[in-house]
């Protein structure tokens, strides 16, 4: 099958999770959450598309993944390689300062790792009449993989920012790309790639 333009039809920039990032279980002294050597310069590509977004009129929709204190919304989630994190009041919950959102953005809070189980995306995603689908933020193997994936099988074109995006480990990150990659060819693109394919939108 021939490849796909980087954006058909409508995009939207989907921001999953680029929140405060403090990966400790302060009441136990541990780090909660793995994250990969080079996490920080990745998501500081953020803002650069989401400021090209916001010119080029592509929709933004943050996410904020958020647990409430009593743990009760954990499921099977402490089963695995993180501890408890993200807990609703925490300063490092909140979406980090330096993406820019703005009070009047899309915004989204999750309990789990897929932005779309449980939550109103797929209804918002409608209204927005979205074909394109292009996630940045972190971890890209696991909440952005997921979310990859249930959009794929939601029928968008689906593409992930390479260097705007960050794994659990280098090697869960290269990893979940090339998965990404497998489902659909040409889905794995740069900030550079994405900021021209927005300019043309805008044409």
């Amino acid at each position: 099958m021939a490849q796909r333009e980087i954006i058909e039809g409508q995009p939207v920039l989907v921001v999953v999770d680029i929140q405060g990032g403090e990966s400790k279980d302060e009441d136990h002294g541990q780090v909660s959450i793995p994250l990969m050597p080079g996490y920080d310069a990745a998501m500081a590509n953020a803002p650069t598309l989401i400021q090209k977004a916001r010119a080029c009129g592509v929709p933004v929709v943050f996410f904020q993944e958020a647990h409430r204190r009593d743990l009760i919304d954990f499921g099977r989630e402490l089963d695995g390689a993180e501890g408890i994190h993200l807990l609703e009041g925490d300063p490092g919950t909140e979406i980090a300062a330096e993406v820019g959102m703005r009070p009047d953005d899309y915004f989204i809070r999750k309990r789990r790792y897929s932005c779309f189980f449980g939550t109103e995306l797929e209804i918002l995603l409608k209204g927005l009449k979205a074909d394109t689908l292009i996630l940045i933020g972190g971890h890209t193997d696991v909440c952005v993989h997921y979310t990859f994936v249930d959009a794929h099988q939601h029928d968008y074109f689906c593409r992930v920012v390479d260097d705007c995006v960050a794994g659990s480990s280098l090697e869960a990150h290269n990893a979940a790309l090339n998965a990404m990659e497998y489902l659909q060819t040409g889905a794995r693109r740069t900030t550079s790639e994405i900021l021209t394919a927005f300019e043309a939108q805008a044409e």
